[in-house]
């Protein structure tokens, strides 16, 4: 159990099952336990691996706000989720946080399923504003009283959808609190103590009941109320950065220590006891109280299991990733074509754009956390003759379908999108799983979709998306691939055609994708023809056409949702050409799989070889019982 790790007792910890324990504390008691919770959660994260730096920057914060709010009464919503972990610790799954990230154990992220604590589901970021002023909506459309309490990041909060939260927030006369976790200091410098001491005066109730007293009666002075308003944003303006917020329709307070545990407890006791839209600013820092995550919160943002002591982690897969695949391209292709500009929306490691980044500086540019400007920031440069690539995960260019259709294809512009993260994504689970963009894009007109079998085909395909003249999208998985001999030239492959790899008998696997290996295997066990197909769109017609000719079953294997997918396009292509074969179509299923390492997921979809082969051997003895059943 995970209480029983290395390290000196939890003595406060342990006696705390809930936060109605916590808050039975002595508020002198808090700052030890906030030390017992970022120990317990450095010991956990080392043997599970996960998101560990960001949640150990919000330690305090977070004892604070269950100290302080009637959870879960009151609503607290986390944005992300990569902070949630002593949020999990405080409310009841201390014992299960050995099971984080891991097939039937605990999300990594929040779920409404898992805790009644988990006011919202959350994975994707800047929802939680949106998400708490529904909340505050109902509340009161029901009577009920209770605090709506959002948690956003300085990273979130540049995405368009919380400022359009904000904005209405601002209107309408609701509970709701926002604190702004500034962990990087990308809206203000550290602060000190004058600032926290304006921030303790300016949330008390004397100072509120002074202010909102005197608006009262100086406004119904003759030609005051004008000159009041103004004084009184232009002395605030003066001293406090919250300017736009206030503008906004919000009270702001701050900014603050956010690891001052007696400076949190009051000014949120303070902040509970007003009313209307509210924001607090609170400065944290990443990886705060273990010194390697400190040093380099990047790293440790999301981690490998690793060891406590040194923060050494374990080594991972070898070979070449496909996230490294691409990054070599890029780089190669952009020594060779200063048209290419690479875009990415607050995903530069993950995306494998850090040596791009170093290489071409004034042709790279990170957008933050807005996936619909990059995609339509793409394509006004592809207007103007420049060749972006964006560079994003599947799940997240979800988040900008409205643009990749109406701004980029349907203008037909020479955009190439490299979707990294497509397929099954492992321990992050559902929220970041790529498992619709085969159907979402291949819909889109104009729009080339592709699917390369492994890391040498994943380059090759790179390069043939940025030769063609529009839009093109090349998806690939997480992780490494087979091993596959990766080259150095820009070649090209045959646009719109696949190729056949082995001819046998009665079955033909047509393969989208990395399961390509699992084919092969399958494929072994049966004697069937298989074909690495590459293309969604356009699809080879004249490969299927040509196996459904010849074979008793055609099989299409992908990873991506079965509905609309690749097995789709193959359907409509032999329907057009008005033939009636048999066709079943293997892919992932109508439901979201959550959290496992991606062979648990791959079994639970049925794309295992073993759960493929049985699949195909039922759909055989279906056919031969149909066949017999006709003759009778």
């Amino acid at each position: 159990m995970p209480h029983s790790l290395p390290g000196a007792p939890y003595e406060l910890l342990d006696e705390i099952e809930s936060p109605g324990g916590l808050r039975a504390l002595a508020a002198a008691e808090l700052p030890a336990l906030a030390s017992e919770v970022r120990r317990f959660l450095v010991n956990t994260v080392s043997q599970t691996g996960g998101h560990l730096a960001a949640g150990l920057g919000v330690v305090e914060l977070t004892v604070a706000l269950h100290y302080v709010f009637n959870t879960p009464n009151d609503r607290l919503i986390w944005d992300v989720g990569h902070q949630a972990y002593p949020h999990k610790i405080l409310t009841g799954r201390r014992e299960r946080m050995g099971t984080l990230r891991q097939k039937d154990g605990l999300s990594g992220f929040l779920k409404r399923d898992e805790s009644e604590f988990d006011a919202f589901g959350a994975g994707h970021s800047s929802t939680s504003i949106s998400a708490a002023l529904g909340m505050a909506v109902a509340a009161k459309s029901a009577g009920e009283q209770r605090e709506h309490i959002a948690v956003i990041g300085d990273g979130a909060l540049s995405a368009g959808m919380a400022f359009e939260a904000l904005n209405h927030a601002g209107a309408l006369d609701l509970d709701l609190l926002v604190i702004l976790n500034d962990n990087d200091m990308s809206i203000s410098p550290p602060v000190g103590a004058i600032s926290n001491y304006l921030a303790r005066v300016l949330s008390s109730r004397f100072y509120n009941r002074v202010r909102e007293g005197g608006k009262h009666v100086l406004s119904g002075m003759p030609g005051m109320k004008s000159l009041v308003h103004r004084w009184e944003e232009h002395m605030k303006g003066m001293v406090m950065p919250g300017t736009l917020f206030e503008e906004l329709g919000f009270n702001y307070i701050g900014p603050i220590d956010g690891h001052d545990m007696p400076l949190l407890v009051n000014t949120l006791r303070n902040m509970k006891a007003m009313h209307g839209p509210r924001f607090l600013h609170v400065v944290t820092q990443k990886g705060r109280g273990y010194a390697p995550a400190e040093g380099d919160p990047c790293v440790y943002h999301g981690v490998t299991p690793f060891n406590p002591s040194t923060g050494q982690m374990a080594k991972k897969a070898a070979g070449k990733s496909f996230t490294q695949v691409f990054s070599d391209w890029v780089c190669d292709c952009a020594a060779e074509d200063e048209r290419l500009v690479a875009v990415t929306p607050a995903m530069c490691e993950g995306s494998g754009l850090v040596a791009f980044a170093e290489r071409f500086p004034r042709r790279y540019f990170d957008v933050g956390i807005a996936e619909q400007h990059a995609v339509t920031f793409a394509a006004g440069m592809a207007c103007e003759g420049l060749k972006p690539v964006v560079a994003i995960y599947s799940t997240f260019l979800q988040r900008a379908y409205d643009q990749l259709l109406h701004d980029v294809a349907l203008q037909d512009l020479d955009v190439t999108f490299a979707v990294d993260r497509a397929g099954q994504v492992g321990a992050d689970g559902a929220t970041h799983a790529g498992s619709f963009d085969l159907s979402y894009a291949r819909c889109i007109p104009n729009m080339a979709v592709m699917a390369p079998a492994d890391e040498a085909e994943c380059r090759l395909l790179l390069q043939t998306a940025y030769a063609h003249p529009g839009p093109a999208l090349v998806r690939y998985p997480r992780g490494v691939g087979i091993g596959a001999a990766v080259g150095t030239d820009l070649e090209t492959l045959p646009w719109g055609r696949g190729e056949v790899l082995h001819r046998g008998k009665e079955v033909a696997l047509l393969v989208f994708g990395t399961l390509l290996d699992t084919a092969r295997r399958v494929a072994d066990r049966l004697g069937a023809s298989v074909a690495n197909m590459r293309f969604i769109k356009p699809l080879d017609h004249e490969l299927v056409l040509e196996f459904a000719a010849s074979h008793r079953l055609l099989v299409t294997l992908e990873e991506n949702v079965v509905q609309g997918g690749a097995g789709s396009a193959v359907n409509e292509a032999l329907h057009a050409a008005g033939i009636n074969a048999e066709v079943l179509n293997l892919g992932l299923p109508d439901h979201f799989i959550e959290q496992g390492t991606q062979a648990e997921q791959l079994e639970i979809a049925g794309l295992s070889v073993e759960k493929i082969e049985s699949r195909i051997r039922t759909a055989l003895n279906a056919a031969a019982n149909q066949d017999q059943a006709a003759r009778a």
